[in-house]
């Protein structure tokens, strides 16, 4: 399975990542990447961006080193609300929205329908896209019940090549099992690298086994066409458009 664009990569705005948003685009050119999304971390991490840098991100070109760039946010989850730490006001100007769960922000827990109420939550965001990681074994999750809620908001679940590299060890199994009931729910996957060094940009090797042993298909996979993606985020503007008439 041939994948052609990244969908979670962070720069040094993220605070704990060491590379520019043109280094990255340069790897992912190299690679024979066609887009990727900037998805630095949301205000609430400590050390990363101040929200001002998320109300500016028009400043970015469309296009760096002939590769398209997405720009958005791994906004942090901080509730069982499944509130995010941006207001509506920066989300709705923004291309991409990762919803995720970090230590810092929201406190671990083994309270299964606590995590998963905080993803639920977070997926009836009409801004949030994809969920990022939700395999850490830190916050065990009833996964059926995440991934009918993905299913029933036309959201994506990811695959995070990273969790199996460098962060969130142990998550191997969680992935295998997220993934496996995907295909069998019929819940689409986004694969991210959650590069935070421009090297590691569209790395996806042990997400592509995960998603191989599972069984995935390449139709559930978000990264397989630019395509996509594009068509994705047109239907989201149109359904946001309606809900706001």
């Amino acid at each position: 399975m041939k994948l052609v664009l990244d969908t979670h990569t962070h720069t040094i705005s993220s605070g704990h990542a060491y590379s520019t948003i043109t280094e990255n685009a340069r790897e992912a050119y190299k690679k024979g990447l066609k887009l990727i999304c900037m998805t630095d971390h949301g205000p609430k991490m400590p050390g990363a961006a101040h929200l001002w840098h998320f109300g500016n991100l028009k400043v970015i070109p469309e296009k760096i080193e002939e590769v398209e760039i997405l720009k958005g946010v791994e906004a942090n989850i901080m509730d069982v609300d499944g509130s995010l730490d941006l207001p509506e006001r920066i989300l709705k100007n923004l291309d991409i929205v990762i919803a995720s769960l970090h230590d810092v922000c929201f406190e671990p827990s083994d309270d299964v329908e606590k995590n998963t109420q905080a993803i639920i939550n977070a997926l009836k965001n009409p801004y949030v896209d994809i969920i990022g990681h939700p395999g850490n074994p830190i916050y065990p999750i009833d996964i059926e019940k995440v991934l009918m809620a993905a299913k029933e908001y036309g959201k994506f679940i990811e695959i995070n090549n990273s969790s199996f590299v460098s962060s969130r060890k142990g998550s191997e199994e969680n992935c295998f099992l997220i993934a496996k009931k995907a295909k069998e729910m019929g819940v689409k996957i986004a694969v991210g690298s959650d590069a935070h060094v421009s090297f590691d940009v569209g790395r996806f090797e042990e997400a592509l086994k995960v998603i191989k042993n599972a069984g995935i298909t390449e139709d559930l996979v978000l990264n397989t066409d630019v395509g996509k993606i594009k068509e994705y985020l047109k239907e989201k503007k149109r359904k946001i458009g309606e809900e706001e008439e």
